[in-house]
């Protein structure tokens, strides 16, 4: 069973950064791709970015672009999502989760979740 457990969240103003980390246990890490997603109150779940089990290949969502990085330590058993200007529409809990095989955008080919981590971006 592949455990997660997302930290680095917390309160920030905006045009500030967090690093978010996604640490897992169980399983084969390095053979799992992992994504990020977030859902603000009232709000659908959205993707975020994901990155493939040797970290080579990354997709950031387009709103996301250029301000949020994904990436990974195997070694580590780890993958951080570095956010940067954040806007207070970022606001929202942040899961990271992961499969076998390639990534996908879509939250539903995921089976494995974290808990979340809250990141609120002041105004």
């Amino acid at each position: 069973q592949v455990r997660l457990v997302e930290s680095g969240g917390g309160l920030v103003q905006a045009g500030g950064s967090l690093r978010l980390s996604c640490v897992a246990s169980g399983g084969t890490f390095s053979d799992q791709a992992v994504g990020w997603f977030r859902q603000a109150p009232g709000k659908e779940r959205e993707f975020v970015a994901a990155i493939n089990w040797s970290g080579i290949n990354t997709i950031t969502a387009d709103s996301m672009k250029g301000r949020f990085t994904i990436s990974r330590d195997n070694a580590k058993n780890t993958v951080y999502l570095q956010m940067n200007s954040l806007k207070p529409e970022d606001t929202a809990v942040y899961h990271c989760a992961a499969k076998f095989g390639y990534y996908y955008t879509d939250a539903h080919h995921y089976p494995y979740w974290g808990q979340g981590t809250q990141v609120t971006v002041s105004s």
